[in-house]
């Protein structure tokens, strides 16, 4: 399927009610406010003495984002879930996908049936840790089956909603500190739901939703005597409100509208896009003399992580753009994300989950000021309107976005859903971004633009502590790079020089290494724990993108930290470099298809490595002891292009040495991947 467009909300009826009715739709939609545009030609109706505008006629498909809460029942001491700018409740924010048939009647009456997962937050770690509890209970998912009722006002359907619901739960078991899972253990719930709603068509096939569904499960006792507990009694009461998104197919299953189904027109002023990759990764069996938990397992491995993102952008006015990017994600990579240095899937999460959670991972203002002259055309995509916009000019982003979604791009290895996986391959390895657990910040980026070169800087939160999920604004980050476009015997090119600096609470390698070997009996990581305190972190890296010839290009880049405190958000890698080549498919009669093979190298400083070799342990990796030597990987990939939104990719990773320990390894990964994007 091509990549679906969407309409503004361009109303063209002369009645003003519609103004309101548009009002409705953004704030159902999640967006602030829809641009408001000159009239356009009337909207095409299948007779203008007929009753209604529109027919809700069809099956649909769309994703939801809320907020929730939820009980369990007495003593069940539910789990702080994220509610980023809202309290934490034990749901946090809340977000899912539906699929439903509508049949609308003679007289105006909408009958429908509607299938939906909804999934919770993530944990909300300062608060768990604030109200420690021998155990806590949380809710994984809920899953409804509902018959829907409503009523056709034209486009805005008011309804009511009922039917069979189920739930999974579990509880964790905490150790002596009330913060460490030691026993999850989880149960199924049936029962049934009630709400209510409103939906109303925007523009071409989409209709936006506002919804509140109450879901009540039945009661399940989990057994706690081994852990000497008494018995628990979980019985669910949810509370869910929902903003949606529907697309409609048409009076035919899964086909363009069809048989009079009523199209509305279409704008660039909004659009919607979506993602979901599955990437699994395993390896067989080591050379393993000794090993930690941060320690790659010497009897092989097999995992794998799913994404599911949404891609909603709105134009504002003239240059101002908001973009919001919820996204679900579940599973682990291969021992939790530990055991490389450079790591072996770029989807894998340090914050991953057995069941899907959902994060607002993506939420930002965008303003462009033309400086005037050429132009450019702006093809509609992920977090891009289409449109025209000057070639000379400056740009302003704010907001919570990647670091990598506006530095250190490259053509040929930049998309580990699309290109190389391995985290040294996609990303300047050294280069220590602020980032969160699944690898996002909040700050602001500011970009001048030309059309030989461009110069953009930015500052960021950072982490509290390494490795940690709560970012904050006492410490920051900051970055500066250059931006150069050249043309080699007529073949294009980029190269980009950044240099960056962080600030954050992190310990001194050379300070931590000298307590501990004056204090024996204590244990190094708890020295690197009290030795932390405000420090910096300063390097640069060097990225070249060079097409050699029509459809094959080379990437090459190098990087460096200074490595003397802790690393603080990304990987435990000082130095790094990395190179290779992407060839596209059409030499053998596959244009779409794609052949990447490159290599990586990667290193620590004198101090990075006596910590490890001591017993430290880092972000990523920690043996125990070290017998040093560079971390040496080489990726392969073959991108099989299925169809015009599908791609099946092949992936070998060969690495010798693995966290730096040549008493360890080598390792040979195989991984597969199939994304779609719409």
């Amino acid at each position: 399927m091509d990549d679906i467009r969407v309409g503004a909300c361009v109303l063209t009826l002369r009645d003003h009610r519609y103004r309101y009715l548009r009002t409705a739709a953004a704030i159902a939609s999640g967006v602030l406010a829809f641009p408001v545009t000159a009239h356009a030609a009337d909207l095409p109706l299948k007779a203008r003495a007929a009753k209604t505008l529109y027919d809700w006629t069809g099956f649909y498909v769309g994703g939801h984002f809320g907020y929730g809460d939820a009980s369990f029942g007495p003593g069940t001491n539910p789990l702080p879930l994220q509610g980023v700018a809202l309290p934490h409740t034990a749901t946090g924010l809340t977000g899912g996908y539906q699929l439903g048939y509508n049949r609308q009647l003679a007289n105006n009456v909408v009958l429908g049936i509607e299938a939906d997962s909804t999934f919770p937050g993530p944990l909300d770690v300062p608060a768990h840790q604030r109200a420690p509890a021998p155990f806590n209970t949380t809710i994984d998912y809920v899953g409804t089956v509902r018959g829907r009722i409503g009523y056709a006002f034209d486009r805005f359907m008011p309804f009511v909603t009922g039917g069979f619901a189920w739930g999974h739960t579990h509880i964790n078991v905490n150790d002596a500190d009330g913060v460490t899972e030691l026993f999850p253990v989880g149960k199924y719930h049936t029962g049934w739901t009630a709400g209510l709603g409103l939906e109303f068509a925007v523009s071409g096939n989409w209709t936006a939703k506002a919804e509140y569904d109450y879901v009540a499960l039945s009661r399940r006792t989990y057994d706690l005597g081994e852990f000497g507990l008494a018995n628990v009694n979980v019985e669910p009461r949810v509370h869910l409100f929902k903003l949606g998104l529907n697309y409609h197919f048409g009076d035919t299953p899964w086909m363009a509208p069809v048989n009079g189904k009523t199209k509305l027109p279409e704008s660039g002023d909004w659009n919607v896009h979506a993602q979901t990759t599955v990437l699994p990764q395993g390896y067989g069996p080591i050379h393993s003399p000794y090993a930690s938990p941060q320690s790659l397992p010497g009897g092989g491995q097999f995992q794998a992580t799913w994404t599911t993102t949404a891609f909603l952008g709105a134009r504002l006015w003239d240059g101002g753009e908001f973009y919001f990017n919820p996204e679900l994600a579940q599973g682990f990579g291969i021992n939790g994300t530990l055991g490389l240095a450079g790591f072996s899937n770029g989807e894998a999460q340090k914050a991953g989950a057995p069941f899907p959670r959902i994060r607002a991972q993506r939420y930002y203002f965008r303003q462009t000021f033309g400086l005037g002259g050429e132009q450019e055309e702006v093809p509609d995509a992920p977090n891009q309107l289409a449109g025209k916009r000057d070639i000379d000019r400056v740009t302003l982003i704010v907001g919570r976005f990647a670091v990598g979604d506006f530095f250190d791009g490259n053509s040929y290895a930049k998309d580990p859903r699309a290109d190389f996986m391995n985290w040294a391959m996609w990303s300047s390895a050294a280069y220590d971004f602020p980032a969160d657990l699944p690898g996002y910040t909040r700050g602001a980026v500011v970009e001048l633009n030309r059309k030989d070169w461009a110069v953009r800087a930015g500052l960021f939160q950072v982490p509290d502590a390494p490795n940690s999920d709560v970012l904050v604004f006492k410490t920051g980050g900051a970055v500066v790079e250059f931006e150069e476009r050249h043309s080699i015997f007529d073949q294009p090119g980029k190269l980009r020089l950044g240099t960056f600096y962080n600030s954050g609470n992190t310990a001194n390698y050379r300070e931590v290494v000298a307590i501990a070997a004056a204090n024996p009996a204590l244990d190094i990581n708890d020295i690197t724990m009290a030795n932390q305190r405000d420090r910096s972190k300063y390097g640069f890296y060097v990225n070249l993108e060079q097409q050699i010839v029509k459809d094959v290009g080379l990437f090459a880049r190098a990087s460096w930290n200074d490595g003397q405190n802790q690393i603080l958000s990304f990987t435990d890698i000082d130095r790094s470099v990395s190179g290779g080549l992407s060839i596209k498919g059409s030499h053998w009669g596959r244009p779409d298809d794609t052949i990447g093979i490159g290599g990586a190298v990667n290193g620590l400083s004198d101090a990075h490595r006596d910590f490890l070799a001591a017993g430290g342990t880092g972000l990523l990796i920690g043996d125990g002891r070290l017998n040093y030597s560079p971390e040496r990987i080489l990726e392969a990939y073959y991108a099989w292009k299925l169809n015009s939104w599908t791609t099946m990719t092949f992936d070998y990773q060969f690495i010798t040495n693995p966290a730096y320990n040549a008493d360890r390894g080598p390792v040979s990964i195989f991984s597969g991947r199939l994304h779609a994007e719409f």
